[in-house]
């Protein structure tokens, strides 16, 4: 059963820009992890400062796989790479665990009859 990790990070107005960039520059960085399924970065638009980070994975050990690999090999890279890591964009975070219990898609296009 799939499972869905959210990232609710509580952005400043003057630290939007910066945590986009920050989120683009790492494009590329998850998609080819083994059970990785879907990636959005949500901005708010009105009521709240709070941007959520979706993930969708195969299962939490898939998720969990990556916590442990590429996503701490990539943090400590971060601070090893001669100067501090950035300050975070976010003045704080909390992580969402849901599992997938019912989904639907577009129905595709009935086939051309010929």
């Amino acid at each position: 059963m799939s499972v869905v990790k959210i990232n609710v990070l509580t952005v400043p107005a003057e630290q939007r820009e910066t945590l986009e960039k920050r989120f683009a520059s790492r494009a590329g960085a998850v998609e080819n992890s083994d059970g990785f399924e879907w990636f959005e970065l949500l901005r708010p638009v009105e009521g709240t400062d709070q941007y959520l980070v979706y993930t969708r994975w195969r299962d939490e050990a898939a998720f969990q796989a990556w916590m442990e690999g590429p996503m701490k090999a990539s943090h400590q890279g971060q601070a090893q790479g001669g100067g501090e890591r950035p300050k975070p964009a976010s003045s704080s975070a909390a992580v969402w665990t849901f599992e997938v219990v019912q989904q639907a898609a577009p129905a595709s296009a009935a086939p051309e009859e010929g």
